[in-house]
């Protein structure tokens, strides 16, 4: 558990999330294959091709020369994709798909360091239109994420940035300068050999759920390895869930209560003009 809380009169400090079998339990990019067939963006054999591939990251994980040839499959198969509906399939299907995969142990951490005043803040290979959404689910201050190239509203299936392997140190260390973090304070989590460069630039590295080379790294460097092994729904667990509000959750929550208000005004008068009722 952490304790400390920041003192506000030193530098900011942030804690740097990768995401996929680090925060979720799956590949973020993959876990939407079965949406995007129903919504016709791509055929059944494509769709099963990505459950396997789905399969296989989750055995083994993915060394360079796989993340490689999993970015050329993925770049390839959205050629031609209109964005707006591939971010209004992910908003549909959000929920359904990625809130029960969730780690408790890292929707915990994440609760911990907003406490301690730190941001939050989600660095992905997988595209901008998935992970944007899955920070905003899970109430990071900002994203880091793949963006690919747009015409005419539609993906052409070229890269415009790949947050991988030392970009992604790369943007951790254009937002320190940027946001003004101490990096020497800062915290990493990553369960990749691929994210090396990323943990290398904070202070605070920690390996989750680590591959065998991973591993093998944190063992020599004597990184904490951390296992985060349940799976949890936020709302199962959100009475006990304490992140400070976002615009959005503080919205969600007026609404409900204004909903909530305006039930019981109904309920009552309806009682007031019930003959008999006290």
């Amino acid at each position: 558990m952490l304790t400390l809380v920041e003192n506000h009169s030193l530098p900011r400090t942030a804690a740097f999330f990768d995401l996929d079998k680090t925060v979720i339990a799956k590949s973020s990019a993959l876990t939407f294959g079965k949406s995007f067939y129903q919504g016709g963006l791509i055929n059944r054999r494509a769709a099963l091709r990505t459950a396997y591939t789905q399969f296989v990251y989750l055995v083994g994980g993915a060394d360079h020369a796989q993340m490689e040839r999993m970015r050329a499959y993925l770049s390839a198969l959205c050629r031609g994709w209109n964005v707006q509906q591939v971010k209004e399939i992910v908003a549909e299907t959000l929920h359904d798909l990625i809130d029960p995969i969730i780690y408790d142990e890292a929707a915990s951490l994440i609760e911990e360091h907003h406490l301690a005043g730190r941001d939050v803040v989600i660095v992905s290979t997988s595209g901008a239109e998935v992970v944007e959404p899955i920070g905003e689910l899970l109430g990071a201050d900002r994203v880091v994420a793949t963006r690919m190239v747009v015409e005419d509203g539609r993906f052409t299936g070229e890269v415009e940035y790949y947050a991988y392997g030392p970009t992604k140190a790369e943007a951790v260390r254009e937002l320190a300068e940027s946001e003004g973090y101490d990096l020497s304070r800062c915290y990493a989590y990553s369960d990749s050999v691929t994210d090396v460069p990323m943990l290398e630039a904070v202070g605070r590295p920690h390996a989750v759920n680590p591959d065998r080379a991973l591993r093998r790294e944190a063992a020599a460097r004597d990184w904490p390895i951390l296992t985060f092994q349940r799976p949890v729904r936020l709302k199962q667990r959100f009475s006990g869930f304490a992140m400070p509000q976002r615009p959005a959750l503080a919205a969600a929550v007026a609404v409900g209560t204004a909903a909530l208000t305006a039930g019981l005004v109904w309920y009552a008068s309806r009682r007031r003009a019930r003959p008999g009722t006290a």
